[in-house]
Parts: structure tokens; sequence; C-alpha cells
């Protein structure tokens, strides 16, 4: 059974036959008038015309329908040079294909022989020009493969050592969650023997929320679990008029993206078809959800919004609102991750190690 709550956490430290009638004469017996005469045989009855139905419109390319319809390559995971070695875990530089596309990132494995369960890890926004491999969430990549999983974060495209895809903003980052999808379906199809492939959960934060989110609703099932921390809105219009429109440096992109598709107001059903609340009905998978109420980038009212979306839709959902926290977390970080982990335990199946 689904169930949604909400619950707040106080840090101390801080979607027509016509009947035809004949008449007879005084003259004549009286017959129907359809009748055939004697010793003829009847006409036959035309069949009845059925008209096919007619075809369902074809999604917009650039949408979440699309990529519902769409095929997924996911696969030829690599794992490359051992990039550090700790007590706990070995880090290594590891690149899959997605879409078509190369993308790197990296994996952390628990020491030991495994085999272990498995998350995919989905980043905030970092300008690509500086970002680096592994770069947004280090201390959830430690802590989790400390607490026994696999963890592989991946870079998405146009970032580190991923191959280029120019359209990539024009399209509203909706590749993002192509890359994270076919993480896990390169995970799933590696071989690896320390990959448990039947017990794979998602976690993203801030845009990477939205990449998660993503993910839920164009491959429900596909994962076994999902969590996000201060994860931008579920409906893109929001994150567009508070990243992109009327922002300084952004006024290209914005008359592009309204030059492709319309504004907001001009085609509300394309931005729609763009935003993960829209299909929340598809989720199949638990949802917890992180929020501090003094985030100061992605308000705590857009995870009110998604969450009141999410039980509307019937998903088995839960946000945490933790009094006081950022956007990145501080004092209630560690709290918040015995959360995770306890939360993915219960649903991936894995023992509660914290």
């Amino acid at each position: 059974m689904r169930r949604t709550r909400i619950v707040t956490v106080v840090v101390a430290a801080t979607l027509a036959v016509a009947g035809c009638s004949g008449t007879g004469t005084d003259s004549a017996p009286s017959r129907p008038a359809s009748a055939p005469p004697a010793g003829t045989a009847p006409a036959a009855t035309p069949p009845a015309t059925v008209s096919a139905p007619a075809p369902s419109p074809a999604p917009h390319p650039v949408s979440l329908p699309a990529l519902m319809a769409g095929e997924d390559d996911g696969g030829d995971l690599r794992v490359g040079a051992v990039l550090a070695r700790t007590d706990a875990y070995t880090r290594y530089a590891v690149t899959y294909r997605s879409s078509g596309l190369r993308i790197s990132g990296v994996m952390n494995v628990p020491r030991g022989t495994g085999p272990f369960p498995v998350l995919v890890l989905n980043h905030g926004y970092i300008d690509p020009a500086v970002y680096v491999t592994g770069q947004g969430l280090r201390r959830e990549q430690d802590y989790l493969a400390r607490a026994g999983y696999v963890v592989l974060h991946t870079d998405y495209r146009n970032h580190a050592g991923s191959d280029t895809d120019p359209q990539a903003d024009l399209r509203l980052r909706l590749g993002y969650g192509q890359d994270a999808v076919n993480a896990v379906l390169a995970l799933k199809a590696s071989g690896l023997a320390y990959v448990d492939a039947e017990r794979v959960g998602m976690l993203g934060r801030s845009m990477g929320g939205g990449v998660t989110f993503q993910a839920l609703v164009t491959r429900p099932g596909l994962v076994d679990a999902a969590v996000v921390y201060a994860p931008v809105s579920s409906d893109v219009v929001d994150n567009y008029d508070r990243w992109t429109r009327g922002q300084p440096g952004r006024q290209q992109l914005a008359d592009a993206i309204v030059r492709a598709y319309g504004s907001p107001e001009s085609a509300p059903e394309f931005w729609r078809g763009v935003s993960p609340r829209t299909y929340f009905s598809r989720i199949t998978e638990p949802v917890l959800i992180h929020h501090g109420t003094a985030d100061e980038s992605c308000p705590i009212d857009w995870s009110r919004q998604t969450q009141a979306a999410l039980r509307a839709a019937g998903v088995d959902s839960e946000l945490l609102v933790y009094d006081g926290e950022p956007h990145a977390f501080g004092a209630a970080w560690r709290d918040s991750m015995a959360r995770t982990v306890a939360f993915f335990a219960e649903h991936l199946g894995t023992k509660d190690i914290t």
C-alpha cells in the first residue's frame, strides 16, 4: 500500500439506422416492402462500416513521454583506474554508454566479496566548465560506500570526461535523466561479481533530485527506492523562472527555448510534458524527500507542493522537513544520512549498519 506523510525534524543545533415501412394496396396481398419476390434469395446485408480509431498523436520530441516511448542503451560499463583506496572501499574511474554517448563517473566499491546493493547518485548543478569528475556528492559517496553500497556517481553528458551534447540545455536537460537511467542499466548489465543487480536505489540532490524524478516517471520499476535532497521543483516552469528567464547571462538561452517551444504562458502543454509532476502516477517506488526550511536555493514550498502531488498520485512518499537547515545541509546532514540508509535498508532488503 502506498503511503504519504510529512514529518518535521527540528534540529537543535542550528503528477442511424432509419426504419423504412412499406404500404400495401387493396388489390394485392400485403407484405413488407423490403421482402424479396417469391422464389428469390434475400439480398445480403451490407457489412457495417467500422471506423478505425484515430492514432494517438506522437509526443513532442522534447518531452518525458518521448523518453517513455524511446529505447535505452545503457551498457558497456568500464571500470578504469583506481582513484583512491580507503579502509572501507576502493574508488574507481568509470565510463558507460548512454544515448550513444560515453558518460564518465566514479564508483566506490566496498571492501569484501559482495555482491553489494547499488546506489546511483545524481549531483546538483555545477557549471560544466569547472566541474570535475565525481564532484558534488563527495560526502554522500563516502558515507554510502562505508554503509556497504556500491556507489556510482554519474557525471552526466557535457561534464568532466563525458561526451558532448550541444543540445542539452536547449532540451531542458532531459538528457541527464537518460544518463541516470542508463547508469542503472549499465550496472545491471555489467556482470560484475560485486554488483547485486537485484537491489538498486537512486539518490539525487538539488538539480539531481529533478533528474531522479525524471528517471522515476520515465522508467517505473527500474530501481527499488529513491531519495532526494533539497530538490528543484517538479514543475519545470518554476525552475525556468528561477534560473533562466530574465536571469543575467541566461537570456540568450531563454530566448532560444521560447523560439523552439513557446513560453510557459503560450505553450502550457509543452511545459507540462517536460515536468515530472505531470506523470507522478507512473511512479512505483517509495520516495523519501529531505528539505530544510532555510534553503536559500530551492524553496521548501517546492518540496511541499511535490509531496502534495505525490500524495494525490498515490505514491508511497515521505517528506522530512529540517528546521533551519540550508540547501547543502549542515548540522542535520549526518542524521539525514542515517535516515537515508535506514530507508534504503528497508526497501532494498539490506541491513542497516549505521
